[in-house]
Formats: structure tokens, C-alpha cells, sequence
């Protein structure tokens, strides 16, 4: 085989090697759950049903975890004037971690019609896995404090997952939970979808490099084969 041949050979084999690398790289799964609120409230019962979404971002030593209401929950017979109302809620962690985990997120900051159903700010916290292996995250207790009043509304209908993520605790890592609360400790990083996507990339490109450094010694051999001939 030419040179040339070779060449062309050992760069295909290395774009092919990083390209197979980045499709093995696990992908987090997402989906949006029903959640059959049933809240408490001081005027009595109330209950709602709202899709729920909750998304996982890299942030630092751990995860952002945003959760989404997409319909409004409970209500109040008084209007809740701007930044009345606060919200928090708990997130339930499931597969290889367990616990809780805290999100929260800003007061109301339009005001809020009486006997309207009362639209949900996102909420985020931020989870630092301590076991290894994929966790998922299930909607929780949603807790609204409006003019010294406190409301509970609690999942009925056994919600799944909204969310499932594939993380790593590097050996020797341990520390309390940041930025949202929860029961999750183990502070060192750890590889999720976005950083084994960046990692396998960079081995791919090394790959790359490698094949391409092979063909110019090839083709600088064959230069000085020639001379000497």
C-alpha cells in the first residue's frame, strides 16, 4: 500500500474512533409527569393536576436541578399582590442515591387575581450525587407561604420520574450538599452526560492527532527513501 494510501487510511480509522466514542457516551432522560397535587390550604382542600418537568444542567462540583409546573396550583380567595407568595418544593431522589433534595426559587413577581390558579415560578437546587450509577428525580411536597399562611400540596398519584441522570462519584469524594439542601452529600465532581460527551470528545480528538502524527512520518520515511535511492 502507497503511502498515501496509507495515510488517508490511518485518518479514516481515527475519525471513525471519535466518532464512536462520542455516540457511547450516556445521554440523561427527561420527561413530563402528571402530578395529582392534592393541597391543603386554610380555606380547606383543594387539588390540581399539573404537568411537571425537571431538567439537570452541570454546574460546578454537581447538578442545577430545575423543576417546571406548566399549570397553575391551589389558589387564594384574596388577590396576592407582587411578591406575596413563596414557593419551595422537594425533590425525591431515586436509583442509586436517596433523600430529598430542596428547591427554590424568587416570590411571585406579578400579582396573583383571587380564585385563580396560582402559576408555580421555577424552583432549583443544586444536587451533588454521593453513590454512583443512575439516579432519578421524582416531584415532591410543593410548599406556598402567602400572607402568613402556609399551603401543602402533595403528589396522590405516585408520580415517576421526571427525570433520570447518569452520575459518577470519583473514589474519595464526600461532602455536604450545596445550593438547595436535600439528604445527597459527596462534594468532588463527577461525570454526567455533558462531561463523559466532553471527555470522549477530547479522547476522540487525541485519536485524531495520533493518526495524523503516524501519517506524517510515513510520508517524511518514504520522502527519504527516495533521496537515497
Amino acid at each position: 500500500m502507497s503511502y498515501r494510501r496509507r495515510t488517508a487510511a490511518l485518518a479514516s480509522a481515527a475519525a471513525l474512533a471519535g466518532s464512536a466514542v462520542l455516540l457511547a457516551a450516556p445521554a440523561a432522560h427527561a420527561e413530563v409527569v402528571d402530578v395529582d397535587y392534592r393541597c391543603k390550604t386554610p380555606i380547606g382542600d383543594k387539588s390540581a393536576v399539573s404537568p411537571i418537568d425537571i431538567k439537570g444542567v452541570r454546574s460546578g462540583s454537581g447538578y442545577r436541578i430545575t423543576m417546571s409546573w406548566q399549570k397553575g396550583v391551589s389558589s387564594s380567595p384574596v388577590e396576592l399582590g407582587k411578591g406575596a407568595m413563596n414557593p419551595s418544593a422537594t425533590v425525591a431522589l431515586g436509583g442509586a442515591d436517596s433523600g430529598t433534595l430542596t428547591v427554590t426559587g424568587p416570590a411571585n413577581q406579578a400579582a396573583i387575581p383571587a380564585d385563580t390558579p396560582i402559576k408555580i415560578n421555577d424552583l432549583s437546587g443544586t444536587y451533588t450525587p454521593k453513590k454512583t450509577g443512575k439516579v432519578t428525580f421524582t416531584a415532591g411536597v410543593l410548599t406556598i407561604k402567602a400572607l402568613g399562611t402556609t399551603t401543602t400540596c402533595t403528589p396522590n398519584n405516585d408520580p415517576g420520574p421526571s427525570l433520570t441522570l447518569d452520575v459518577t462519584v470519583p473514589a474519595g469524594g464526600g461532602a455536604p450538599q450545596q445550593g438547595g439542601g436535600g439528604d445527597s452529600g459527596a462534594e468532588l465532581p463527577q461525570t454526567g452526560p455533558e462531561d463523559s460527551a466532553i471527555a470522549l470528545g477530547t479522547l476522540g480528538g487525541t485519536v485524531l492527532l495520533a493518526g495524523a502524527a503516524g501519517a506524517l512520518w510515513l510520508t517524511r520515511r518514504s520522502q527519504a527513501a527516495r533521496v537515497r535511492r
